[in-house]
């Protein structure tokens, strides 16, 4: 499948803005880096200006977030004749999977969104809200934990946050937390979550 011009600027300069930060990333060189004649004005046939470049490539971020979202919860019960513990250590491979797959909009994030507050609040809503909110509604849907009064959203919001840590902290410093391999904290994460069957729940005071 050929890829448009229109698509190979916007991978193209999410990926200098990762690599080299959105203001030292100039337009010729993201013309360059898409097969354009750099300087000619190429990106402008397209896009009027970096900054929308930059917009468009988070709002397709966005949509393929939501379609990733609806095909899981669409899908939640194809696996159910697997055991829980199975079930979970997938829904944690396909979080880190998510974290490396979208690893050029994170970098350009903690780099360069502060001057755009507009497109933080964006990203917030239209990924990461939807994120931890996928995760709270595939959690609830379990069999196993048909009828549990737990607070999803917030079961979510731990073990979604773990996730995010691991993957950041192998980024941030080139190896995971007290260097324990992905193998490790995915057999970990499943075996917290799968303690939520049989822990021991008291009224709240």
């Amino acid at each position: 499948m050929t890829t448009s011009t229109r698509d190979r600027i916007v991978t193209e300069s999410l990926r200098l803005f990762a690599d080299r930060g959105y203001a030292a990333t100039s337009v010729a060189e993201i013309e360059a880096a898409a097969g354009l004649s750099p300087g000619a004005g190429g990106l402008y046939r397209h896009f009027r200006s970096k900054e929308e470049v930059l917009s468009s490539a988070i709002r397709e971020h966005i949509e393929r977030t939501r379609r990733q979202i609806s095909d899981v919860l669409t899908q939640s019960t194809a696996f159910e004749e697997r055991p829980l513990e199975t079930r979970l250590r997938m829904t944690c491979h396909a979080g880190l999977a998510k974290m490396r797959e979208e690893q050029d909009l994170i970098r350009v994030l903690f780099r360069d969104l502060d001057q755009f507050p507009n497109l933080v609040a964006e990203m917030r809503e239209g990924i990461v809200n939807p994120l931890y909110d996928g995760i709270a509604t595939w959690l609830a849907a379990q069999p196993e934990f048909e009828g549990f009064d737990e607070d999803w959203p917030a079961v979510a919001s731990i073990l979604g946050g773990a996730v995010v840590n691991y993957w950041l902290a192998n980024e941030a410093m080139y190896e995971p937390p007290t260097r324990i391999d992905e193998k490790r904290f995915v057999e970990s994460w499943a075996r917290l979550g799968l303690g939520l069957v049989h822990l021991e729940r008291t009224p709240a005071t």
